[in-house]
């Protein structure tokens, strides 16, 4: 017997040219990784250093008094430091969740069912992705009005259920499974709950990833004064807001707040980020 090996192929390029692609994707990445290093550094700059000219970008003398200052300040404010953190994470967490489940469910009906009028439904749901979140301030402030719902936590959280790009995510990534793996599902005994769950939602992991970036991003982010007047319904970012504008003696408790606020989204993209790659390397079904 002959062994016969197996020759890899060769990908049609020169090792010059992938050299210049790896080159020109670190200098991409470098590019859009300075801010965030510059903001990172900036948190931990003393106060001349801020104001130093011409500015330095690196930090030579790091300290944690922006961070010290920064609780000084939010704990002798009318309201404690926690329970900004608390709306904040409460409202994330809860609209979060909520625009995944009624995203999701929407587009599992509007991808494998017919129904009339579902499509005029989902036409109507890709001309809201054009309208931006501004021009929507003065309706739904309506609507929250009406509904009584002005300076609750509900004014914040129910809007972020009704975003569109949830569902318009999920409906084109659900309309890549086969309707046989869904009809062989039902034809062994299993309900729609089920399908919806342990078959449909697994194998589209890599668009609810991307939609709970999405939105943890703008909620963690919103300042809700449009909505909240009471100080103990406010959010994090508005109440660091506050600081930040306290001028020239507070740019460093400034700094240190746009690093707290920013951080959170990134840690999260971060880690969704993996997951997202992997899934759509490994998880692929076809007909």
């Amino acid at each position: 017997m002959k062994l016969i090996k197996l020759k890899r192929r060769k990908p049609n390029r020169s090792r010059g040219g992938d050299m210049g692609i790896y080159i020109m994707l670190i200098l991409f990445g470098l590019f859009f990784v300075m801010p965030l290093v510059y903001a990172i550094s900036s948190a931990f700059k003393p106060l001349d250093e801020i104001y130093l000219y011409p500015p330095r970008f690196f930090v030579k003398n790091p300290t944690f008094n922006n961070f010290q200052d920064l609780l000084v300040v939010m704990s002798s404010s009318y309201v404690p430091f926690t329970r900004y953190v608390f709306n904040t994470v409460l409202t994330t967490l809860v609209g979060t969740v909520g625009h995944l489940l009624i995203g999701s469910m929407a587009a599992y009906v509007l991808a494998k069912y017919s129904f009339p009028g579902g499509k005029g439904f989902f036409n109507l749901c890709q001309s809201a992705l054009m309208f931006n979140v501004y021009v929507l301030q003065i309706p739904t402030y309506l609507i929250m009005s009406g509904l009584g719902w002005v300076d609750t936590y509900l004014a914040l959280i129910v809007p972020a259920f009704a975003l569109p790009m949830g569902l318009f995510l999920m409906k084109q990534f659900m309309e890549q499974i086969p309707d046989a793996l869904i009809e062989a599902a039902k034809i062994d005994g299993a309900r729609e709950g089920r399908i919806y769950l342990q078959i449909v939602m697994p194998n589209v992991k890599p668009a609810w990833l991307t939609v709970t970036i999405f939105s943890v991003q703008n909620l963690w982010n919103q300042k809700g004064q449009v909505y909240i007047y009471s100080e103990e319904y406010k959010m994090l970012p508005y109440a660091l807001q506050q600081i930040m504008s306290g001028g020239v003696a507070r740019a460093g408790v400034g700094s240190a707040a746009t690093m707290v606020v920013m951080m959170v989204p990134i840690i999260i993209f971060i880690m969704a980020q993996s997951n997202i790659l992997e899934t759509m390397a490994s998880s692929g079904i076809k007909d």
